[in-house]
């Protein structure tokens, strides 16, 4: 049974950290906002009435 060399450990280390970075780059890019920006503005105009 052939052993690996271990520039190829770091050869197969760098690609899978590479494809993570990427794909998790995709997935925080691809997102859409979920709440346009007037409507957290309406929200943050209520008052709070504390009765103490």
């Amino acid at each position: 049974m052939p052993q690996m060399s271990p520039i190829l450990w770091l050869n197969l280390y760098l690609m899978f950290s590479i494809t993570l970075v990427i794909f998790i780059a995709i997935f925080y890019y691809s997102k859409t906002p979920s709440s346009s920006p007037e409507s957290a503005k309406a929200g943050s105009k209520q008052s709070l009435n504390w009765k103490w």
